[in-house]
């Protein structure tokens, strides 16, 4: 049975279709690049889903590898090679399934786009580079994978790339994770000086034979691989660069910033976990970094006013919430979250494109309104996101963020205190996503002047099939979900005995915030609308502060952007390029024409001047010979 699984096929059927939509897009009809990019990405959902059903007669983990070595000096071998396991399916199927739902939504969101072909061309890239890191066995593979999304990313962010915005948003990604990718290669040099191996099962299985091995390096290999996390699942304090990246089409926020990419650093936490297990130190700091990006994060999306924008703040609470799961161990609660995130956020996404879809461009809260009755299926399927979201049961996201917060409760000491910011964002979290919800649907349309209109059935079908996964999502369990995970996460996500009846309150407890922030939601923008402005100019500080984004970006353009800057300017470029590089060249230039000048002058074409010349060389020539000659007749006498 494991002959008939070929792991390659999966990145490999994407990367043909970029292939062929980005050397040949640009003269094909569109609707062979429609063809291209949609067989790409589903067949390689098609061979992810083969595996599944294969995969309980496999013998794991199973792995596949390029019958060339990939890298072989000395001591160390690298091999070109992917695996399989329960984790590394679980995110193929999210990947290539939402991936193709999204790819579908494309069409008809993108029809009337210019560059249709190049769009698909970079979609089908992003799947080619995703699976590679889903799929690696080793470091390195991953790195590959891990560099080639940001790649990905920076072209689909950038796609407008007429736009001064959309264009310096993806150089702000691009950069802001560089800086994550230098955390993640220090990790991988640490790892292969200390094992000797980029392998992910030999690093597990060394470290399994070696109890006694804590902290010390093995911390410090953690910590930078926290680097390397953050910069890709925005978290403090490389957040920066995912809101700004809502400037790149819709399909591309939910595909790379709600489903995909953002898990990346997620599933390289749980991939790596026998690695976090070992140091305490760096579980605490990714438990207290998950907490503080997601109360931090849930706090800004009160108050914007970009539809996408509030979407953004979530993606990267929500993402807090996960990192926190893994600070206290509770890997099966993290991925079981990443699962649900990725149908009720790329359904969130996709509704939000569908709106602005209907409203002709127009993404700004404050001129929407009264759309529930126009266009029905959106406002439906969005309910059922923002249900999910809220954590309201029995929607998906009530059980896997439900989990969290229980094992966060009783992670030790510190436990209460993570337990209460996940509660709190809860809360806001609930506000946030009702306030967007009847500023949306609710009330009178305040753009009488847009020609509302729901969207093609190419927008509706993903709409509809993740807004069934959004409610039925969660009913696995965590229980079922961690014992199907197995090891491979690291836990089984197992109830622990005598916990049932503080498990059940505590899920009341959530549920109950969760109504209240709709509650007070609804107080607000629905019955009466006066409230809002009231707050405003009440706390007009506190209001400006948190629209402001507490002025992060602000701060690292006066403190890192603006000096680097300078010190380019005039450092490097006027001392370093025009002193001592213009300098030098104006030097060796100088001499040049200084020599020049004087061998010009030899150069008359006097013929009786030529001979003179000659003569005088010959002379001289002579002189120096007989000089040579007298001198070692002198010293033969002596």
């Amino acid at each position: 049975m494991t002959n008939s699984l070929h792991l390659v096929l999966i990145p490999l059927i994407p990367f043909l279709g970029f292939l062929l939509n980005g050397i040949a897009g640009r003269r094909l009809p569109k609707k062979a690049v429609t063809s291209i990019a949609l067989a790409a990405s589903f067949l390689s959902f098609a061979v992810v889903a083969n595996a599944a059903f294969a995969f309980k007669s496999l013998t794991l983990p199973y792995l596949e590898k390029c019958p060339i070595p990939w890298i072989a000096t000395g001591n160390l071998r690298v091999d070109f090679s992917f695996a399989l396991d329960s984790l590394t399916l679980t995110m193929l199927l999210i990947v290539t399934g939402v991936g193709f739902l999204i790819h579908l939504y494309s069409v008809g969101y993108m029809e009337h786009e210019e560059g249709y072909w190049r769009f698909f061309a970079y979609m089908n890239l992003f799947l080619f580079f995703m699976t590679v890191l889903v799929l690696a066995e080793n470091f390195l593979l991953m790195f590959v994978g891990w560099e080639g999304v940001g790649l990905a990313s920076y072209l689909l962010i950038g796609f407008y790339f007429r736009k001064d915005s959309a264009s310096d948003a993806g150089k702000k990604a691009f950069i802001v994770n560089r800086i994550g990718d230098f955390g993640f290669l220090i990790a991988m040099f640490l790892v292969l000086q200390h094992f000797g191996s980029l392998s992910f099962n030999a690093v597990a299985t060394q470290l399994a034979a070696q109890q006694a091995w804590q902290g010390g390096v093995l911390t410090l290999i953690a910590l930078s691989l926290v680097l390397g996390a953050a910069g890709k699942s925005a978290q403090i304090p490389l957040y920066v660069w995912l809101p700004d990246a809502m400037e790149g089409p819709t399909p591309v926020s939910a595909l790379i910033h709600a489903a995909t990419m953002v898990t990346a650093g997620i599933y390289m936490v749980v991939r790596t976990h026998a690695i976090f297990d070992r140091s305490a130190v760096a579980l605490t700091v990714v438990s207290v970094i998950g907490a503080l990006t997601a109360l931090f994060a849930a706090t800004i999306g009160l108050v914007q006013h970009d539809i996408k924008r509030v979407l953004a703040y979530s993606t990267v609470s929500q993402l807090g919430y996960m990192f926190l799961a893994c600070g206290v161990g509770a890997y099966s609660a993290a991925i079981f979250h990443l699962v649900t995130h990725a149908f009720f956020k790329a359904l969130l996404f996709l509704a939000a494109g569908s709106v602005i879809h209907a409203l002709g461009g127009e993404q700004d809260l404050r001129k929407m309104g009264g759309l529930r009755k126009k266009i029905p299926v959106t406002y439906w399927t969005m309910t059922a996101g923002v249900l999910a979201l809220a954590g309201i049961w029995p929607f998906a996201g009530f059980f896997s963020k439900d989990a969290i917060l229980f094992a966060a409760l009783r992670s030790g000491s510190f436990g209460p205190v993570l337990y209460c910011a996940g509660l709190l964002t809860a809360l806001l979290t609930s506000f946030y996503m009702f306030r967007l919800w009847y500023l949306t649907f609710w009330g009178e349309l305040r753009t009488p002047e847009a020609h509302v209109h729901e969207s093609p059935w190419t927008i509706l079908l993903p709409l509809s099939v993740l807004a069934v996964l959004s409610l039925c999502g969660g009913w696995i369990g965590l229980e079922r979900f961690g014992a199907w995970l197995g090891t491979s996460a690291g836990n089984t996500g197992a109830p622990v005995a005598g916990t049932e009846t503080l498990e059940l309150g505590l899920s009341i407890l959530a549920v109950s915030v969760a109504l209240v922030g709709w509650f007070v939601a609804d107080r607000i923008y629905r019955v009466n609308k006066k409230t809002a402005s009231g707050f405003q100019k009440s706390v007009p500080f506190g209001y400006r502060l948190v629209e402001g984004k507490y002025f992060v970006d602000e701060g690292y353009q006066a403190v890192l952007v603006s000096p680097l800057l300078i010190f380019s300017r005039y450092g490097l470029g006027l001392l370093v390029e025009k002193g001592l590089i213009g300098g030098a060249a104006q030097i060796l230039s100088g001499a040049a024409n200084f020599s020049g000048a004087i061998l010009r002058t030899l150069q008359s074409g006097n013929l009786r001047s030529y001979a003179g010349w000659l003569t005088a060389g010959a002379v001289l020539l002579l002189l120096v010979v007989l000089h040579g000659q007298l001198h070692g007749l002198i010293l033969q006498l002596h």
